[in-house]
């Protein structure tokens, strides 16, 4: 049986921007166990059953955390490869 991880409550912000437009872009086939959020800003995606460093404003660490001006001027992006073909 699974266990119980998240306390069902939407984030209010992302923990690595703080920008408060997410999408919940998955939910757990047990209900209330886990829901991934991802945000609209910097693309930061989370597990709600992760530890509160991944998944709060507040408890994320500050060397990690990104401004509006951080992802504007950013160098590079990351690229998905294509996938290999069989």
């Amino acid at each position: 049986m699974a266990t119980r991880t998240t306390e069902n409550v939407t984030p209010a912000d992302c923990p690595r921007c703080g920008h408060d437009k997410l999408d919940r872009i998955h939910t757990s086939p047990v209900a209330g166990v886990w829901e991934i959020y991802g945000c609209r800003q910097c693309m930061y995606t989370w597990r709600t059953s992760e530890p509160a460093r991944r998944t709060r404003r507040d408890a994320y660490p500050d060397s990690f955390k990104m401004t509006i001006d951080d992802i504007r001027n950013a160098v590079e992006l990351p690229v998905v490869p294509p996938l290999r073909q069989p």
